[in-house]
């Protein structure tokens, strides 16, 4: 039986000039109440490479510290949907974020990316053509997206080029 999942606050501040967008946290996430948090997702290895840095190794308060710092925020497109375990393909009646409310606040935003092709749909509907901001689609960083890492990762090293 699905049972309603809630996402996340957004990881944002007035130096945000890249956003990255999921769809949203499954089980493993919301439980440690961390993004990206079980084990065998990717996002922690891809995005550290962009940064430069290591953040598999660091705590988490510290990875989001490190993002922040890099100008990457982090949030869902969706806020809440009833969902029976981790996957996307079991979301049912989602809510969406309040994307326009969170980017008019984020004076330096360049570039909006989606962790995955449910993430991409479900934003690019909710932004539409917002006009000055890059909307870049990521191969998922999810262990259900079985592509092979380096090739998810040449995707996701292009990152750096938002960041400049």
């Amino acid at each position: 039986m699905p049972t309603i999942k809630q996402g996340f606050a957004p990881v944002v501040d007035e130096s945000t000039r890249l956003l990255i967008l999921g769809s949203l946290p499954g089980d493993a996430s919301l439980a440690a109440q961390e993004y990206y948090a079980h084990p065998r997702n990717a996002f922690w290895r891809l995005i550290g490479r962009v940064v430069g840095k290591d953040l598999c190794a660091l705590p988490y308060l510290e990875r989001l510290a490190t993002l922040k710092a890099s100008g990457i925020g982090l949030w869902d497109v969706i806020a809440s949907a009833d969902r029976t375990g981790s996957l996307d393909a079991a979301i049912r009646s989602p809510r969406a974020t309040d994307l326009h409310g969170l980017i008019a606040g984020l004076p330096t935003l360049k570039a909006v990316a989606f962790n995955g092709a449910l993430a991409a749909r479900n934003g690019r509907r909710l932004l539409g053509e917002r006009s000055g901001l890059t909307l870049i689609d990521l191969p998922s960083s999810s262990p259900a997206h079985a592509r092979p890492f380096e090739q998810k990762a040449a995707v996701w090293d292009q990152l750096t080029f938002t960041l400049r």
